[in-house]
Order: C-alpha cells, then sequence, then structure tokens
C-alpha cells in the first residue's frame, strides 16, 4: 500500500482493512488528523498484484510499535462508485467468495404431507 500525505508517499503494509478504514504499520510517524489518500492492491500468491484503489482517509491515530509506528486511518467519504470498488475489494478478502447462507431444512413440503 501506499500513503500520499503532503506531497511525500509512504510504503506501508496492513492486514487490517473494513468498510471504515485500516490499520497500517509504516516505518516513519503520521500527524494526527493529517488528510490522505491511499492506494491499497490485492497481493495475490504468485505475487502479483492488483490495480491499486485509491481512497480519500485521514490519520486517526498513530503510536510507536517497536521500532516501527503503527497508523489508524478512518476512510473520508467516498463516492458511490468508490464505495463499490471498495465493497468488491472486502469480499475479495474474504477467501475471493460471496458469503454463503447455512442450509436449513425446509418445512414447506411437510405441510403437505
Amino acid at each position: 500500500m501506499t500513503l500520499h500525505v503532503a506531497g511525500h508517499t509512504h510504503a506501508g503494509r496492513t492486514t487490517n482493512v473494513s468498510r471504515g478504514g485500516l490499520c497500517v504499520d509504516l516505518v516513519d510517524p503520521l500527524a494526527h488528523g493529517a488528510d490522505l489518500e491511499i492506494d491499497i492492491q490485492l497481493v495475490f500468491d504468485d505475487e502479483t498484484q492488483s490495480e491499486p484503489l485509491r481512497l480519500p482517509a485521514r490519520v486517526a491515530w498513530c503510536t510507536t510499535v517497536d521500532d516501527a509506528f503503527q497508523v489508524g486511518l478512518m476512510f473520508r467519504p467516498l463516492s458511490a462508485e468508490i464505495a463499490g470498488y471498495l465493497t468488491m475489494f472486502l469480499r475479495f478478502l474474504q477467501d475471493g467468495q460471496k458469503p454463503t447462507r447455512s442450509k436449513r431444512e425446509s418445512n414447506l413440503d411437510k405441510r403437505f404431507d
């Protein structure tokens, strides 16, 4: 992932993405409240990457972890188009499958016995 902040770029990595934002590990700290843009990409088993999805965000918090920083980013309002792309991105992260319903026994046929 790449963060674009005030004319600078920062490379980071995350394993925690949701509809509201994400948590990223960075080498450098970011200022609380800073507005930025994030390019997130899927990384596949063969190390290829998807096209980046650019999202507007704001720094919610930044804390030191070992010799680096963990930064919480919340997404700023998204257009309907970008929100749709984010939804597809998140679905892919859930094993690339749509959620499945559990199969329950139907009572419909029992009414006609």
